[in-house]
């Protein structure tokens, strides 16, 4: 950055290093996310230690890092990636629409599409009453472990995990459900990146999945 003397302007100069140095961040994440199942804010971290970088260089925008997810899988795994992110969405919505009486939305990577077998599923729940939907659970005879994580707007909310073994699968897959206060759910619609909506409701999930039985590109 540069100001010009007499003008009062600052210009913005090109900085390839800088350019190169998240790029090799947002790469090494990227293979972290697709080989280890790592969600991006961890894999981000964990690419500084992998490139011997200090814990305060500037990390690479999430929808870098997304590019970067999507171009390691179409080198390394672009069929059987594909087939698991399938298998995850299906088992989402099932239990979304177990958990339907509290707008469920699907995030993280199982919604954007760059989810592997090893993955986790997040979806964000909107109750007044957070005791409520651990009851839905208790009443369908369901199993979960509760916890503690952050919410949409609050720093600490429940979250209710449950586990599903899939078909063929080595290990049990987890849905997390963040249950979140109700207020939150118009922030939530509100969010997105530049690939589009950050979360997706039951009939959002389904669309997308209907658009990979007709070949439709999506996310």
């Amino acid at each position: 950055m540069a100001t010009i003397v007499g003008l009062g302007l600052t210009v913005l100069r090109h900085n390839p290093a800088m350019e190169n140095r998240e790029l090799a961040i947002a790469a090494a994440a990227a293979r972290r996310m697709v080989d280890d199942g790592m969600e991006a804010g961890r894999a981000k971290r964990q690419a500084l230690h992998d490139l011997n970088l200090p814990g305060r260089t500037p990390l690479p925008a999430h929808d870098a890092l997304l590019r970067a997810v999507r171009e390691h899988i179409a080198i390394f795994c672009p069929e059987s990636q594909a087939q698991a992110l399938l298998r995850l969405r299906h088992l989402a919505l099932r239990w979304m629409l177990v958990m339907q009486d509290y707008a469920p939305h699907l995030t993280g990577a199982a919604w954007d599409g760059t989810a592997t077998a090893k993955h986790d599923i997040y979806v964000q729940l909107f109750s007044d009453d957070p005791k409520a939907p651990e009851l839905t659970l208790l009443n369908a005879g369901h199993r979960f472990q509760g916890s503690q994580g952050v919410g949409l707007r609050q720093p600490e909310v429940p979250v209710l995990t449950v586990y599903e073994t899939l078909p063929q699968a080595s290990q049990p897959t987890a849905v997390h459900f963040i249950v979140n206060l109700h207020d939150a759910l118009r922030g939530a619609l509100r969010g997105r990146n530049q690939e589009g909506p950050a979360r997706g409701s039951i009939d959002a999930l389904r669309q997308r999945l209907d658009d990979a039985l007709t070949g439709v590109s999506q996310p």
